[in-house]
């Protein structure tokens, strides 16, 4: 049958729980069927306790339970326990029994081949004994294991090791999600870090035997990160040892646990021959991310999941932060504004939408969104922008120490910035309750020297923001005269009101303004300046992010005018993208980003803003042609440019290097629109390392002609799973149109495809539902074949089911048809008796808006 109706839990009801946890004792006796769990908790009633006592508990098989040593018989639901406790302090003992090996969810306690691990984010614990599973009660645990496994691991810092036990304390309070558990045959990659203060801390990166090679990147990340937040954030940690583990089979990136941090695989491993440029930033910033939550997440962490932005927001701006400190900052930003277009912005104007701290919520695990991660960031940002650099500094010295130990509350996080700057953020919280992405217009006039910047801002009602009230939006702008040059440098313009008027006095000359430099705020600018003025910043803009936005204004500008009248692409941006590529002061990485298109998905929310319905063919069709204009259009630069791009010396995963691959690799795949094969399988042929053996075989799939190459990798790759959930999904993102479902589907059938493993699942199905145009043919072949394996994926693991259903979150917005084949599917899935919780909020949201 169904899973029990998903009930909805408000932020208005939150009452804190009746009882303090003072410490916590587990012992672990593995099985992987019936593993034994032993708890033994000491609880302090509140004042209000009341008298009985609810813990959380499912799929659990309770063998016995006790209070201060006498037996109870507590009250069972699939939810937990109740039972009648003492009005004074007392102590909690259960056992019960589970099942890792049959955790198919992979969540709470279970197995990932023939290794036991855990992941308790969000209510995960439950599933491994009964307890308050809640963020706000915190606790010192002291956990024993006891098992036939070489590396037995958890929380905190070792007590004692011996043959068939280990037991571990966590000195740090800290709530049930951060808990951890590891045993099986691992392998230690060691290393070791001296904090600022003198201490030695003792790290490892656990793999699985013939994963040692993979190790060194991330090792030296994580040193990098440890002393970045020393000297950044003045942030030391806290225990004698720091463990990471890398797990084949994990739902997310990885995860923060109190001195264990777990981690998917593809997050942490990487070595030049089996990973691309790509995956080395990646996983440096994933290991900064996680490292980073010691301080903002662990030691001080959210009272309950509302909050949830108060760890993740703040956390991903730490850790843009230092990507931008270790790489180029331009290209980070560049980076981050496009996944936020790309995955947040049509969240935010969807039936996904909800504010960055939402009001209600049925099933937690639907709500690790973009909006709470990537937007949130952004209200860090621009907090940060507004208060300046030196007062965000004074105001986090004082968070941390006001706060650590304790689990807190936007109003706590804005409480600090006010008391340490003197401000009122009482509109700025509005960024924190209002959903959707607000609409900035500006115009400009001059007269008598006198420039004056006129906005307006504009935020559409919604379901959960009815009523939407004007915002703080910091806009950063700077004046540039007709030349060239700054005539009024970077300042930033608080727009308050729903129309208001910035004026430059005494200004010698009309200059051109720079708006909304470094995307200073996630809003939608609209302006009625001219195309001779993005092609006037494209060439002048003294702003690395507004002199790429300006060529990528240009660029979709020239689509849109393609797909609605079948146009040739406008000569003003393929001039200035041609002045940009042959800037040799300019950084590679920048320069092959300015190559870059808006996505298919980009234009297509573009031509529904506009009322207009999009056509995904026609989409794709202006996109190639576009791409081939780019190609005709710097044809005699492009073979110079991927010649002086060529690397000879080592290997070396640095800016550097990774930016002149990736120059050299969008200028070959442009080549391939003008010449045959040969250049690109030479490259593929003769790669010393997986950024340039991918790019070489991702032209040679666009020609057609790269079948030989396809076996070859998999010849060569075939026992590395995580370079094969590259061979997976490259081929089905190259595919045509009309070979994508049909791709994807036969790629399934493949003896390697293991969809209960959540990456290789993503790599090929995931791949489908980002193709813009296979995804949405109009056969309606990519929503059966995704539905289809939606279906059959959500008995078992439904997390990964429900994130997956956000492919269909913007069904209305196409034509007819398509919407009448989406619906169906959404209505065929919506059917079936025994749909997951989480599966059924994300459907249910998407299909009745």
């Amino acid at each position: 049958m169904r899973d029990a109706a998903p009930q909805t839990i408000y932020l208005s009801d939150y009452k804190p729980f009746g009882f303090e946890v003072t410490s916590v004792s587990l012992t672990f006796d593995l099985d992987p069927t019936a593993t034994r769990v032993k708890s033994r908790i000491a609880f302090v009633p509140k004042p209000d306790a009341g008298g009985r006592m609810f813990l959380h508990g499912e799929k659990l098989k309770l063998i016995s339970a006790q209070i201060d040593g006498a037996p109870v018989t507590p009250d069972l639901s699939d939810e937990g326990l109740t039972c009648a406790v003492p009005d004074a302090p007392f102590i909690w003992e259960a056992e019960v029994e589970i099942d890792p090996q049959n955790n198919l969810a992979l969540e709470g306690l279970y197995m990932s081949n023939g290794m036991y691990c855990t992941q308790c984010e969000a209510e995960g614990f439950r599933k491994i004994t009964y307890y308050p599973d809640r963020p706000d009660v915190m606790s010192v645990f002291t956990v024993r294991i006891n098992g036939p496994h070489p590396v037995l691991l958890s929380n905190g810092n070792p007590v004692s090791a011996a043959d068939g036990h280990a037991e571990w304390h966590d000195p740090w309070p800290k709530p049930a999600y951060l808990f951890a558990l590891v045993a099986g045959e691992l392998v230690a990659h060691p290393g070791s870090f001296t904090t600022r203060s003198g201490r030695t801390v003792d790290l490892n990166l656990y793999v699985r035997p013939g994963d040692e090679g993979k190790c060194a990147f991330g090792m030296q990340a994580l040193k990098d990160s440890m002393k970045w937040d020393e000297d950044v954030y003045g942030r030391e940690y806290d225990l004698d040892i720091f463990n990471i583990v890398a797990v084949d089979d994990f739902n997310m990136g990885a995860m923060e646990n109190k001195g264990l941090n777990i981690f998917n695989s593809a997050a942490v491993l990487a070595s030049p021959e089996t990973s691309t440029d790509t995956n080395f930033e990646r996983i440096e910033a994933i290991i900064a991310h996680e490292y980073f939550h010691n301080w903002t997440g662990n030691r001080i962490t959210c009272r309950d999941w509302f909050q949830l932005c108060l760890k993740e927001g703040l956390t991903v701006f730490r850790d843009s932060q230092f990507t931008s400190d270790m790489r180029s900052a331009a290209v980070k930003r560049i980076s981050d504004v496009i996944e936020l277009r790309g995955r947040q912005f049509p969240e935010d104007q969807g039936p996904l939408s909800h504010p960055v701290r939402p009001e209600s919520f049925q099933e937690i695990n639907n709500f690790y969104t973009a909006t709470v991660y990537d937007k949130g960031a952004e209200v860090i940002g621009m907090l940060r922008r507004l208060v300046g650099a030196d007062a965000y500094a004074n105001a986090l010295d004082l968070y941390f120490n006001r706060h650590d130990g304790q689990a807190c509350t936007i109003e706590d996080w804005l409480k600090v910035f006010e008391d340490a700057t003197g401000r009122d953020l009482t509109q700025f919280k509005r960024w924190y309750s209002q959903a959707g992405t607000p609409r900035v217009t500006v115009k400009d006039a001059w007269y008598a020297g006198n420039y004056i910047l006129s906005f307006t801002q504009n935020l559409k009602p919604s379901a959960t923001t009815p009523d939407p009230q004007p915002q703080v939006i910091p806009i950063v702008t700077g004046l540039l005269s007709p030349s060239g040059e700054e005539l009024v440098p970077s300042q930033v313009l608080e727009l308050t009101e729903a129309t208001q008027s910035f004026t430059f006095e005494g200004l010698p000359e009309r200059p051109v303004p720079s708006v909304l430099r470094g995307f200073s705020a996630p809003v939608v600018l609209e302006s009625e300046l001219s195309e001779d003025h993005a092609a006037f910043l494209l060439a002048h803009d003294t702003d690395p992010f507004n002199r790429w936005e300006a060529g990528r204004g240009l660029a979709r500008a020239s689509l849109l005018a393609m797909i609605r009248s079948g146009s040739d692409p406008d000569p003003k941006y393929l001039d200035g993208i041609r002045a940009v590529l042959g800037d040799a002061e300019l950084d590679p990485a920048y320069r092959a980003l300015m190559l870059s298109l808006p996505s298919q998905s980009d234009l297509a929310t573009a031509l529904h803003d506009a009322g207009e319905t999009p056509d995904p063919a026609a989409i794709w069709t202006a996109s190639e042609a576009m791409r081939e204009a780019q190609a005709q259009h710097l044809a005699d630069l492009l073979p110079g440019l991927y010649a002086d791009h060529q690397i000879t010396e080592s290997f070396a995963p640095d800016a550097s290097q990774s930016g002149r691959r990736s120059l050299a690799n969008a200028t070959l795949s442009l080549l391939g629109r003008l010449e045959g094969p040969e250049r690109a399988q030479a490259q593929f042929d003769t790669a010393d390392n997986m950024t340039q053996q991918l790019a070489g075989l991702a032209v040679l799939l666009r020609q057609k002609a790269g079948k030989s190459a396809l076996q070859s990798f998999e010849t060569q790759w075939k026992e590395d799973r995580l370079v094969m959930d590259k061979w997976f999904g490259l081929q089905v993102m190259q595919a045509e149109p009309d070979a994508v479902a049909s791709t994807a589907a036969a790629l399934t059938g493949h003896a390697d495809f293991n969809w209960k493993n959540p990456n290789r699942f993503r790599a090929v199905l995931g791949a489908l539902a980002t193709h813009h145009a296979g995804f949405h043919h109009a056969s309606g072949a990519g929503y059966r074949l995704l539905a289809d394996w939606l279906i059959k994926l959500d008995p078992l693991n439904p997390q990964t089911t429900a994130r997956m259903c956000s492919a269909f979150q913007t069904w209305k917005r196409y034509d007819a048809d398509r919407r009448a084949l989406m619906a169906a599917e959404l209505d065929r899935i919506l059917a079936l008796p025994d749909l997951s919780r989480d599966t059924t909020e994300m459907l249910t949201r998407i299909r009745g808006s």
